[in-house]
């Protein structure tokens, strides 16, 4: 069975995922804020330290594999990936979708597009 990593990679080159996969912007603070969703960040360390959203559990997309655990698996309790500009988190989706996680989606415009809104971030 190929890992979540290598999947990841090979994915890399594939389209985006579909529109009934996304999630706007808005759409995933609102759902944060109100705590109807687990907010994921996939970036790396070095992306984190220039600030993430308040409330996100910080899971960098190259250490998914070993902590698949840490993404919750109650299909009431929809996750949102949030990367830098969508494309990894869209990759991400479609490699959890493949494991049995149906109620992941990933967040439009990423990260670059929630800091040039200037909307709220913390240090990690």
């Amino acid at each position: 069975m190929t890992s979540l990593l290598s999947s990841l990679t090979l994915m890399a080159c594939g389209a985006q995922g579909s529109d009934e996969n996304a999630v706007s912007l808005e759409t995933a603070r609102s759902e944060l804020e109100n705590g109807r969703v687990t907010l994921i960040d996939i970036r790396e360390p070095a992306e984190h330290a220039t600030g993430v959203v308040k409330g996100a559990k910080l899971l960098p997309m190259s250490q998914l594999g070993a902590r698949l655990s840490e993404i919750p698996t109650a299909a009431d309790k929809p996750v949102f990936l949030i990367c830098n500009t969508q494309n990894r988190s869209s990759k991400t989706l479609k490699a959890l979708r493949e494991r049995g996680y149906p109620h992941v989606r990933f967040v439009q415009g990423g990260m670059s597009e929630w800091s040039r809104r200037g909307w709220p971030l913390i240090k990690p």
